[in-house]
């Protein structure tokens, strides 16, 4: 049974910074590509970032591409995701995932674990 345990969220004001942690339990976190998804209230679930098992490929929703990095330390099992110029827009409880099936990385069903989800709250 895999765990994942985000943590970092919070309330920022517009154009502030935060960081999200994501501490997967088990012994083959870097054999999986990650990933983080967010979902606001009465919206669906939606893509933010992927990156692959070895850290060296990311991919990026278009709506935060410039403005978070997605990365990882397989040593410390644990996945991050770095948002800089934060707008309210970014409000949403932040999700990460284990991605289990090929694909373009970018459709929750690829992922098969996921965290409980963090709140991140940001105002104007």
């Amino acid at each position: 049974q895999v765990q994942l345990v985000e943590s970092g969220g919070g309330l920022v004001q517009a154009g502030g910074s935060l960081r999200l942690s994501c501490a997967a339990s088990g012994r083959t976190f870097s054999s999986y590509d990650m990933g983080w998804f967010r979902q606001a209230p009465g919206n669906e679930r939606e893509f933010v970032a992927t990156i692959s098992r070895s850290g060296g490929i990311t991919s990026y929703a278009d709506s935060v591409k410039g403005r978070f990095t997605i990365s990882r330390d397989n040593a410390k099992n644990t996945v991050y995701l770095q948002m800089n110029s934060l707008k309210p827009e970014d409000t949403a409880v932040y999700y990460c995932a284990r991605r289990f099936r090929s694909g373009s990385g970018k459709y929750w069903g690829e992922y098969d674990y996921w965290g409980q989800g963090t709140q991140v709250t940001v105002s104007s």
